[in-house]
């Protein structure tokens, strides 16, 4: 229900400006799909005239608000997952001002901490809660059971209650959509592609950003006859690095490096194992990189490689593209839409079929040259920012039509 003594609320029309709360547990820049997507909404958002504010863990106990963002008191969870951390669940400082604020919409992005937080606010102004499953759960199995059968069984358990609780449900690809309507998910579910804003990935036009290329290739002692393999994000276990070094460790030709930028908790398993495949001079391990200078990395490149299956988003795989890197990915329906086999790079189901298309990428630069350039123009096409805002506030209007026609009839 609404707030006492309100009088029922109007419909907001399709051009109104609204007032939207993001909550995430996720929010300071790290190369990380959900800070990437909830920081494009944000600026989409902004950019059509709505009024947005983030709700958000802070890193320390002390709660603040610092112009839109509100940042949570919070303690570390890390022994649950790295970096997380659980926010106090009362603070009421920062309660009553989003309750006064009076958000037309919330749209909460993780399903922790700030998902109670995004409920609570909801159920009290009598507004909409709309959610966007990022994280595809039985994929992170091996962080919590031992059992992949058990683990999918409880993620589905979970995914299912959070989600009874919401009013509408946004899945970044079909394959998501179809995984929640699986686990029995009934509540109202948009397939939304999260988008990019773009314009910052870009194949190398300039010659400043030519020889930044080269200082770059140099200073990651990467030997100039080289051809480089990218990949980007977070270096834990479902990202199935493991299989990529196993396939290049499996090809007759060295004249490759792998380029692994990003850090996380799995990097010391990484290096383990490409020490045991005598790969110790073709892979490079970056660390944690500055977001803004990702593209700088991109435009070493030759291709993007993955084979990954527990994409949601395929951010990385959609930036690869803009600046001009055909994709060698391992065949997943999250893909569909963003890997066109043969046009912008290719798919592989098994280790000689990788090696293949390895060799066809290396060795044919006319190929090479139109896959690069179809890439490019694809993720320009079909990944774009713009389009994911508007649909995402289709959703919007979509919930709080729906919810307040059920307020009128209760």
């Amino acid at each position: 229900m609404g707030r006492p003594d309100e009088p029922a609320p109007v419909s907001k029309g399709p051009n109104e400006k609204l007032r939207i709360l993001l909550c995430t547990d996720w929010w300071d820049q790290s190369v990380n799909g959900v800070v990437a997507s909830v920081w494009t909404l944000r600026r989409e958002l902004e950019r059509q005239g709505h009024e947005v504010r983030v709700l958000t863990i802070a890193k320390g106990l002390r709660s603040r608000r610092h112009g839109g963002v509100y940042r949570l008191g919070s303690i570390s969870a890390s022994i649950f997952y790295e970096n997380a951390r659980i926010c106090y669940p009362v603070q009421d400082t920062i309660h009553r001002d989003i309750l006064a604020w009076s958000p037309d919409v919330v749209h909460a992005n993780s399903e922790f901490s700030t998902f109670t937080w995004a409920k609570r606010i909801s159920r009290e102004l009598g507004v909409p809660l709309v959610h966007t499953y990022h994280t595809i759960y039985e994929d992170y199995t091996h962080y919590y059971s031992p059992s992949h059968t058990m683990g999918r069984h409880v993620a589905a358990t979970f995914s299912r209650h959070v989600l009874g609780s919401t009013d509408h449900v946004v899945a970044p690809t079909q394959k998501v959509a179809t995984l929640l309507r699986g686990y029995g998910v009934t509540r109202p579910i948009s397939v939304v592609p999260t988008g990019l804003r773009l314009g910052h990935f870009r194949p190398a036009r300039t010659e400043a950003e030519h020889v930044d290329c080269q200082r770059l290739r140099r200073r990651l002692g990467i030997d100039p006859d080289r051809r480089v393999l990218v990949s980007v994000g977070r270096l834990a276990k479902e990202k199935n690095l493991d299989e990529v070094l196993d396939h290049l460790a499996a090809l007759p030709r060295r004249d490759w490096t792998l380029l692994l930028v990003g850090e996380g908790p799995y990097r010391e398993n990484l290096e383990r194992h490409a020490h045991a495949l005598g790969l110790d001079d073709h892979v490079v391990f970056t660390g944690c990189v500055d977001p803004r200078q990702v593209a700088r990395y991109y435009r070493v490149g030759d291709a993007f490689v993955s084979a990954s299956t527990s994409e949601t988003q395929g951010l990385t795989f959609a930036e690869a593209l803009a600046c001009g890197l055909p994709l060698l990915c391992r065949r997943d329906p999250a893909l569909c839409g963003i890997l066109v086999d043969g046009s912008n790079g290719y798919g592989f189901d098994d280790g000689a079929e990788f090696a293949a298309r390895l060799d066809d990428l290396f060795d044919d630069a006319v190929l090479r040259t139109r896959l690069a350039h179809n890439a490019a123009r694809h993720a320009h096409r079909v990944c774009g920012s713009e389009t994911f805002g508007a649909a995402v506030c289709d959703v919007y209007r979509e919930a709080i039509a729906r919810h307040r026609s059920y307020l009128l009839v209760a």
